[in-house]
């Protein structure tokens, strides 16, 4: 019985025509009644599937053989496209790609939200479609994933490798030669040190025998040109350090903040390690109208930065902001909305859940000489509380922009019992969006919505809605 069903799980299903793009970059298509989901296709696209998961209402398939291409392929332009997990929608032109997240924002605000929608605002497209992110994190392998070409060649590769970590694979690394993500020096720093650390014997990590001394590699390149390097190792080597920092800062003059981290825990994050600047600042700058925000090795920026400042500016058009309105901030982050609007508002107080950033924002505010925002940290459904309204008073304007997971329901709660003329709602997840949508709309009109997105070549989308109180 067993192997009937494993059978069956991966029988092939022969000329199937793509029909649509869904939610999570997935294409749909349908045979015997059945929807069907695929990666790494596109709509028009007539392929022959095999089937590698089967539920009840649905099946998930990966496609063998192709034979029509749909008129919307475009030509991929990175040669580790298909095999690294990032930038899956090269395949797809960008307008194309415009069109599918946008009908993904309408798609969930329809189906999930179930309420009455005004016309759509076009989304916004990224002016940059390459070499847009402004920070990427390497790692250090030396186990690194081959092809199926290279195995099947027969030959030996060097096996140690820095780049981005496999889909779905926790200990294989793609040795990344060209990325396309991020503007120079970028490339040329993460080859240096690769080679560097291969010409000195510096052992690529083992993630798991945990061992190894090369583990990880952060690069932030901000638009005032200033450029943080932080180089991750497993054991403490104080004289193999000192040779790698010399080696970077001599040949990466660019380099304004030069950084290590001694990480001998299970895995990657140093939220609680102390962080060693070697040359330079322990920051950089970030600049939007003037404004500056400080960037630090722990420090969460949109990594997108022209088309944050693209979004925050079609935030603050929706907020209809006179100087006279008291603003909530709402999972402020490091203040970045907060600060970019305090100028606009009579008094903004911002909200998060991450005591670091609220000081890296505490500090984006006197480093501008903006006196008008106050900063609390902590979960918001406790923060914000009758108390601290009770304080401040209500807000006449409040902007939210919460993780994916979307807005707790006692904050929605919240929200619809202070009762603000507008809210501002930000979100990188138009599902949970859409539900805190349906929540609020016992109280609130959906007046405006605008996609915005902020990762070319992917399927992530970025949604605006102003709600309007009745």
């Amino acid at each position: 019985m067993r192997n009937k069903s494993k059978k069956k799980k991966f029988e092939i299903l022969e000329h199937i025509k793509i029909e649509d793009m869904v939610a999570e970059g997935k294409c749909l298509a349908r045979h015997d009644n059945m929807v069907i989901f695929v990666a790494g296709v596109a709509p028009g696209d007539v392929v022959d599937l095999r089937i590698t998961r089967k539920k009840k209402s649905f099946l998930e398939a990966e496609p063998v053989a192709f034979h029509e291409l749909s008129e919307l392929r475009v030509q991929p332009f990175c040669e580790h496209f298909g095999t690294c997990g990032g930038c899956k929608w090269q395949h797809i032109g960008y307008d194309t790609q415009l069109h599918f997240k946008q009908k993904q924002v309408k798609d969930n605000l329809e189906r999930i939200g179930k309420v009455p929608l005004p016309a759509f605002d076009p989304i916004l497209g990224s002016a940059n479609t390459r070499y847009y992110r402004n920070k990427l994190e390497y790692t250090f392998s030396n186990t690194s994933w081959l092809t199926k070409e290279q195995i099947q060649s027969g030959q030996e590769f060097d096996r140690d490798a820095l780049g981005f970590h496999i889909p779905g694979r926790f200990d294989k690394i793609l040795d990344i030669k060209h990325c396309y993500l991020q503007p120079d020096p970028s490339n040329a720093i993460r080859l240096e040190v690769r080679d560097y650390a291969k010409k000195h014997d510096l052992p690529f990590f083992d993630i798991v025998k945990q061992e190894g001394y090369m583990r990880n590699l952060i690069i932030r390149t901000a638009n005032t040109g200033e450029v943080m390097v932080i180089v991750q190792v497993y054991e403490d080597r104080p004289e193999e350090m000192e040779a790698l920092m010399q080696h970077l800062a001599a040949t990466f003059p660019e380099i304004t903040s030069l950084q290590y981290v001694v990480n001998s825990k299970g895995n990657e994050t140093f939220h609680d390690l102390e962080v060693v600047c070697y040359k330079g600042l322990p920051y950089i700058h970030e600049d939007m109208e003037g404004i500056k925000f400080r960037v630090g090795p722990k420090s969460f920026y949109q990594t997108n930065a022209d088309q944050a400042y693209e979004l925050y500016k079609k935030t603050r058009e929706l907020a209809n902001l006179t100087g006279n309105e008291l603003v909530y901030d709402l999972y402020t982050g490091a203040g970045t909305i907060a600060n970019f609007v305090a100028h606009q508002a009579r008094e903004v107080i911002g909200i998060e859940y991450v005591p670091s950033a609220i000081e890296d924002a505490k500090i984006n505010s006197q480093i501008n000489n903006i006196t008008n925002t106050t900063f609390y940290a902590g979960d918001m459904k406790d923060i914000l509380s009758d108390e601290l309204i009770e304080r401040h008073g209500r807000p006449d304007v409040v902007i939210t922009d919460p993780p994916r997971a979307g807005m707790h329901e006692d904050v929605v709660k919240k929200l619809l019992q202070v009762h603000p003329n507008r809210i501002v709602y930000v979100s990188c997840n138009p599902a949970t969006q859409a539900r805190d949508v349906e929540w609020l709309s016992e109280k609130y009109d959906v007046t405006r919505v605008q996609p915005v997105d902020m990762f070319p070549q992917t399927h992530h989308v970025e949604n605006i809605v102003l709600l309007t109180a009745r």
